[in-house]
């Protein structure tokens, strides 16, 4: 790996060193069931076309001159998990990935073996994303999960077993009624992992959860999600993880290089069901119809359904927009001088919100930082008369 990956996760250089990186993401739709909550493109009850699908993911890949070395590659889903590593290894053939790349693979603990983990590792796959979610039994069953934290804790272990260099935990807070927040910090820091991703619970429109919550049932309260995400943050700083972005912590070399790339504005490749990419300043998104996106492969047609040019002034807009994410900030540069020197931006910099060190604009109250990203755009609309 790269000297830079050394660094502690909240490094400036680190940061924007990740927009030189290139990146692939592969989409594995396919779910033993439907979380209420979740509006990715993903499928249930399809299995018997797993096949199909990676044959059709080789095949795309095969559409276009993939860049050398690859840096990263993120295998996501779905439930990747659920697939035939050697089936994936013979997809992955089709890039280029480099020695040193970080290889990721999404897994639900309840699909996880002994021996799974270790044909993952013999696929060329080195960090694994546990989808955790939680540690109390009564939130997994209101989100829809089908493990229970022994499945978690036997999970971490294989994966260490099998040699995986990082391992995640994706855990979400905020469901109406969870008083186990505590307890499932406790439990996934005490497994020690590399990396801890914490995510409020969303109502997205179109999702079962969506439906409940429109016919009646409470939806989640944002002011109690905030109090459990600082505990988040001080627990996960107590034991030794460093937040570089406002969902996740990790120890130093454990950041997630697909995402660096991504909010440092780097260019990834996509392939798969609803995939989106961004390469040679366009970005483009793939189908999410399963059968839409089989049936465009296999006629030997690029089974994209959208693009748009990112240049000049959207471009820079974005670059803010997605750099202030992070705890490094981002070099503030014309967007985010315009930010500043408009009313929101006094206001929110007098309030201790934002502050510029140096050349960066850095976010200090990581909870608000939606409403830095909404006084942003507002500017940015401002500037070009909408």
């Amino acid at each position: 790996m790269s000297t830079l990956i050394s660094e502690r996760p909240d490094s400036a250089d680190l940061a924007d060193h990740a927009g030189t990186w290139r990146s692939a993401y592969l989409h594995f739709p396919f779910c033993a069931r439907l979380c209420p909550y979740c509006d990715f493109a993903v499928v249930a009850g399809r299995d018997a076309e797993q096949q199909r699908y990676l044959a059709a993911l080789s095949q795309e890949i095969a559409f276009e001159e993939s860049w050398a070395s690859l840096d990263a590659l993120y295998l996501g889903g779905g439930t990747p998990s659920r697939a035939d590593p050697g089936l994936v290894a013979a997809v992955l053939a089709g890039l280029d990935v480099a020695e040193d790349a970080e290889i990721s693979l999404e897994a639900n603990p309840e699909d996880w073996t002994l021996a799974g983990a270790q044909a993952w590792r013999a696929a060329g796959f080195n960090r694994v994303s546990f989808g955790a979610q939680s540690f109390d039994p009564a939130t997994l069953r209101y989100l829809g999960r089908r493990h229970d934290p022994d499945h978690i804790r036997r999970a971490v272990g294989w994966a260490r077993e099998a040699g995986f260099r990082s391992v995640n935990l994706d855990l979400i807070f905020g469901a109406p009624g969870e008083d186990g927040w505590v307890r499932s910090l406790e439990a996934a820091l005490a497994l020690e992992p590399d990396h801890l991703s914490c995510y409020a619970l969303t109502v997205e429109p179109g999702t079962e959860l969506h439906r409940r919550v429109l016919g009646g049932e409470t939806a989640p309260d944002p002011d109690r999600q905030a109090d459990q995400w600082e505990l988040a943050e001080a627990m996960a700083g107590a034991a030794g993880l460093v937040r570089y972005e406002v969902s996740n912590w990790a120890r130093p070399g454990h950041a997630v290089r697909y995402n660096l790339a991504v909010w440092a504005q780097g260019e990834y490749l996509a392939y798969g069901l609803g995939a989106h990419r961004f390469r040679d300043r366009v970005r483009s998104h793939n189908y999410r119809h399963l059968e839409t996106y089989l049936a465009a492969v296999e006629r030997g047609e690029r089974p994209q359904a959208g693009a748009e040019v990112i240049e000049g002034w959207i471009a820079e807009v974005e670059r803010v927009f997605l750099g202030i994410r992070r705890a490094a900030g981002v070099v503030a540069g014309a967007a985010g001088h315009a930010l500043l020197a408009a009313p929101a931006g006094e206001q929110l910099l007098a309030a201790g919100v934002i502050e510029v060190v140096g050349d960066r604009l850095v976010v200090r109250r990581p909870l608000l930082t939606d409403a830095v990203s909404r006084a942003l755009l507002s500017v940015a609309r401002a500037e070009v008369g909408e």
